[in-house]
């Protein structure tokens, strides 16, 4: 049985094995089993390239420092039961190891981990389960993954759209649970943002091609905002998303689609604008709003807040606004849903 410090040792090892990987200076086998497995990823799935992989292990191997797993993890008492626990869980494939968050969870918390593997991402994942088992060999028999079905689990962790939250509800109520649904993220602009500000804005809204619950789908604006300054800013990512297919193939859809019911769009040859009441802008386009007062906006954004996962912009018009450019890169203690996963596995 692996105590607490030795788990954490683990997990710290392995955010300087990424660390490694992302920097293309693996040296272990496992280590060199997943760096290979960057460049050519797209060929499986065009939504990972090896930009955004290596990004995203990034971003994973910060949170993984000694330093943030300790603060981290010493909020909670882990019961000696967990041990005997096994959780199932359900993981999307939006990004890059996005089920690596509910992965490390599990396993921190002293439980065993049950991956669903998403059909979009099928070897990522089971390749960091063989490097953090070359990293610490006791965490053999702590975690499996499959394409078909759970062994006996006594809690479930599961996440997907609101349809298909349904389904999970159905199958998994009787387990101790989070279903996670659809969540989006939206900026706040005041129009007094200066253009280092708004280059910052355009990592929130393409990283990983705005299909992340934390890529900036939406902007609200005041009346009368000029984009001008917004579309200067963002020209850079022309050259990365204008060479790439699928996105290509959104945006060109989307124009057709939006021209021919003669709806008044923004356009600068790679993101379209529309002003649109809806939250969940498509790759190729984004969505605004614009407010008359700060009140308003508050108002309104209050009223959307079940289907907020953050926020980016002023803290004057929202207090718990992000820095723009930091919606892509959360610690391990910023929840999906806002559901906090440790808490909950302590219960089970």
């Amino acid at each position: 049985m692996l105590k607490i410090e030795e788990r954490m040792a683990a997990f710290a090892a392995l955010g300087e094995s990424f660390s490694r990987i992302a920097g293309g200076q693996a040296v272990s086998a496992a280590e060199m089993a997943l760096q290979e497995m960057i460049p050519g990823y797209h060929l499986s799935n065009g939504w990972y390239t090896p930009h955004f992989i290596r990004f995203r292990l990034k971003n994973l191997a910060d949170g993984l420092r000694r330093e943030v797993l300790e603060q981290w993890l010493g909020r909670y008492n882990f019961p000696e039961s967990l041990h005997d626990k096994t959780v199932g869980v359900i993981m999307a494939g939006n990004l890059p190891l996005v089920g690596f968050d509910d992965f490390a969870a599990v396993l921190l918390s002293g439980a065993t981990f049950a991956g669903k593997l998403s059909s979009d991402d099928k070897r990522l994942m089971p390749a960091v389960g063989a490097l953090l088992a070359e990293i610490e060999p006791r965490f053999e028999g702590k975690f499996l993954f499959t394409d078909f079905r759970f062994p006996k689990i006594d809690a479930i962790i599961a996440t997907g759209s609101n349809n298909s939250s349904r389904y999970f509800e159905y199958y998994f109520g009787k387990y101790p649970h989070i279903i996670r649904k659809n969540r989006h993220s939206v900026a706040v602009l005041t129009g007094n943002e200066t253009r280092e500000e708004l280059t910052a804005l355009g990592e929130d809204v393409f990283l990983y091609f705005g299909l992340g619950c934390r890529s900036v789908s939406k902007l609200f604006v005041p009346e009368g905002y000029s984009f001008n300054t917004f579309y200067e800013s963002i020209l850079h990512w022309g050259e990365i998303l204008t060479g790439h297919k699928k996105y290509m193939n959104n945006y060109e859809y989307h124009r057709t689609l939006y021209l021919l019911s003669r709806e008044t769009l923004l356009d600068n040859n790679f993101l379209l604008l529309k002003q649109d009441a809806s939250m969940s802008s498509p790759p190729g386009m984004l969505f605004w709003e614009s407010y008359s007062s700060p009140e308003q906006l508050q108002s309104r954004l209050q009223s959307l807040e079940t289907e907020l996962q953050c926020v980016a912009g002023s803290t004057a018009l929202w207090p718990q606004a992000l820095p723009f450019g930091q919606t892509q890169c959360p610690g391990p203690a910023d929840y999906a849903d806002g559901v906090d996963t440790l808490a909950f596995l302590c219960t089970i």
